[in-house]
């Protein structure tokens, strides 16, 4: 069963849900703040790592950021329960999904085991004709993809993405010039029991298009139809 490491400064969250977990059969490691667990997560990463963003010393967004310099491992952030901004910044950080305090043990576990899904490279994209999509390198101009290694290059050179954001630029990708909506998006990217609303994707897409930049300044691949979804152009 896959490793999986929680990150809370809440004693009663870190009791319960790694109860929980490993109840269900996984390997948990458990951390009260972002410093703590940055050294040991750098040295042995783990499958998926569950992150509180509010937390002492350093929390959950600057522990992404430093953990994202030397690995691309699922993260699940924790977010407070009103505040919106908070998921957000975790979107936009890179964050895989997003759980809302407080949360149901069935919520918790359908998020963990879809991100684990889709880490291993069992979730499929569903292309237009309804088809479970090939694990074949695809090229669509300057982007290469290359779901069997989760290697996505731009003109030769690596960008990395999150499970997430490569499955919906490869939903994209597969049929240029065609149009994506945000809910088909949402159905490349996450099982059927997960929820997420329009804002997720659109996070997703302008970490996608921070990250193209970084290494071509005049990357516009990925284009919006106000109130319509998204497409890919060569």
């Amino acid at each position: 069963m896959a490793n999986i490491a929680l990150v809370d400064d809440d004693k009663n969250i870190l009791a319960s849900v790694s109860m929980l977990l490993e109840q269900e059969g996984y390997h948990v490691r458990t951390f009260s703040d972002g410093a703590a667990a940055l050294t040991a997560l750098t040295t042995a990463p783990p499958d998926l790592a569950i992150l509180d963003i509010k937390m002492p010393r350093m929390d959950g967004l600057e522990l992404l950021r430093r953990l994202r310099q030397a690995q691309d491992l699922p993260v699940i952030f924790l977010t407070s329960k009103d505040e919106e901004i908070d998921e957000l910044m975790g979107l936009n950080a890179g964050a895989d999904d997003y759980i809302r305090k407080p949360f149901s043990q069935r919520l918790l576990l359908e998020r963990v085991r879809a991100v684990l899904r889709r880490a291993e490279g069992k979730g499929v994209v569903a292309p237009a004709n309804g088809e479970a999509a090939k694990k074949e390198a695809l090229v669509r101009g300057k982007l290469a993809l290359d779901p069997q290694r989760h290697e996505c290059t731009w003109e030769g050179r690596p960008v990395r993405l999150t499970v997430t954001e490569f499955l919906i630029l490869q939903a994209l990708a597969q049929r240029p010039g065609f149009v994506k909506s945000r809910d088909s998006l949402m159905d490349a990217a996450y099982d059927d029991q997960v929820y997420v609303d329009d804002r997720t994707i659109d996070s997703h897409i302008k970490r996608l298009r921070k990250k193209f930049k970084v290494v071509a300044d005049d990357f516009d691949a990925i284009e919006t139809l106000y109130g319509v979804g998204y497409r890919y152009k060569e």
